[in-house]
């Protein structure tokens, strides 16, 4: 059972994790079971748990503590039996001592914990996981033989990942769909990881300069005798721009062209008004 406590307003929280009864509130039609009633004996994980409010906090912390939960409405007191997982990127040790989070409840988490540090600290985690997410990835898209470069897996060890897993598992999908050929370089990437930290390059270690690094030269892909060059250039063209999230300039830049010439390509192709 897996509740992100995010995506729930304060007013809907409570309902969702202690159920609610007939009449409680407006649209409240039926007595309507919570996410730890529905866990009894099981499992329930709480994502973003440091999102909850200060009247939720005191509840869980009553279920916590003595296995009881009222229904929002409810006067009567109904036994739970349940594991907690609970997830959250506060530092809920610095919440508490602030008085945004309470500390007997986080003390009464605080059993078993699990340290999971960025993934731009995880070393040859980055290349395991994004060699898993590729090859799903690849075979969703019926490209079996689809894989990462050496040069392109240092490249991806020196990005930040500010979107952590995710973002590593979503560059994944778009490579599968977006790349023309098998073995994906640093030229494949995105234009945000040409640039890395000097330090990381081999110069002076500056956290606030970058340089950019030069990607070798690959081998071409098999022609294509079936379409014309134009063609191909259209779908080489549409796919950067795609893989940037339409940014022009940016798209230019990994293309090696002017912007100029970009936006006249695009209004060959329709894609910009001639305008």
């Amino acid at each position: 059972m897996v509740v992100n406590c995010a995506a729930l307003s304060e007013t809907l929280i409570e309902s969702e994790l202690f159920g609610h009864a007939k009449g409680a509130f407006t649209g409240a039609t039926a007595d309507r079971k919570g996410r730890f009633e529905l866990a009894h004996e099981g499992t329930i994980f709480l994502d973003e748990i440091g999102e909850l409010s200060a009247a939720c906090q005191t509840k869980l912390l009553r279920v916590l503590e003595n296995g009881e939960v009222s229904r929002v409405g409810e006067a009567r007191v109904r036994k739970v039996d349940v594991r907690l997982v609970a997830a959250t990127n506060r530092d809920l040790a610095a919440e508490s001592k602030a008085g945004r989070f309470r500390e007997d409840l986080y003390y009464r988490l605080n059993v078993l914990t699990v340290n999971l540090p960025p993934l731009r600290d995880r070393g040859e985690d980055i290349r395991l996981l994004a060699e898993h997410y590729l090859h799903d990835a690849s075979v969703r898209s019926g490209r079996h033989k689809l894989r990462f470069s050496d040069e392109a897996v240092a490249q991806m060890s020196n990005y930040a990942w500010p979107g952590n897993v995710r973002e590593l598992r979503n560059l994944t999908e778009r490579l599968a769909v977006l790349c023309p050929h098998e073995i994906i370089g640093m030229r494949d990437l995105p234009v945000e990881f040409s640039r890395v930290p000097v330090s990381a390059a081999g110069g002076e270690d500056d956290p606030d300069e970058t340089v950019a690094i030069a990607s070798p030269a690959r081998k071409p892909a098999a022609p294509d005798t079936a379409r014309s060059l134009a063609d191909i250039e259209k779908d080489h063209i549409l796919g950067v721009l795609e893989a940037n999230r339409g940014n022009k300039k940016a798209t230019a830049e990994v293309l090696g062209i002017d912007r100029s010439t970009l936006y006249a390509k695009l209004r060959a192709y329709g894609i910009l008004s001639s305008s």
